[in-house]
């Protein structure tokens, strides 16, 4: 099995909870120096000692590190790959769902909770873990595409 999994959900909707659950669900990797699945977070970039520093100006440059990541992994045969991004809008997922079918893998989206339901707005944005305020979290839904 070759598959490519991209999340899409507001900042704590769930995906990184949902990682965590689906990992635990995988048999282990038959290989200890293989793993069966990997897990690519622009986020991740943006933890600097255990804490999280969102820098804007380099968004960029880490969403494209992040996406060689995903690439390099199932350039190597990694059986899943997983993306976790917010991926509210088309374009913010395209490249990772482009390289995944070019490289034979299954694309499965997986969307974690209601990005236009207001009552999950709030949601998230009290138990987000990096500090987004309601106003922007309200924002962001309204560039989420189904």
């Amino acid at each position: 099995m070759k598959k490519a999994i991209i999340l899409r959900g507001l900042p704590g909707s769930g995906k990184s909870f949902w990682v965590t659950e689906f990992l635990a669900s995988l048999p282990e990797a038959a290989h200890p120096d293989k793993p069966s699945a990997r897990v690519f977070s622009t986020d991740a970039f943006f933890i600097k000692d255990g804490v999280y520093c969102f820098d804007a100006k380099k968004l960029p440059e880490y969403h494209q590190r992040n996406l060689c990541g995903f690439i390099e992994a199932m350039a190597e045969g990694t059986p899943v790959v997983i993306c976790d991004n917010t991926n509210l809008a088309h374009w913010e997922y395209l490249s990772y769902e482009t390289a995944a079918k070019a490289l034979g893998y299954e694309v499965e989206k997986v969307l974690i909770g209601s990005p236009g339901d207001r009552r999950h707005q709030a949601l998230c944005a009290e138990r987000n873990s990096h500090g987004v305020p309601l106003v922007a979290i309200r924002r962001m839904a309204r560039t989420f595409q189904p």
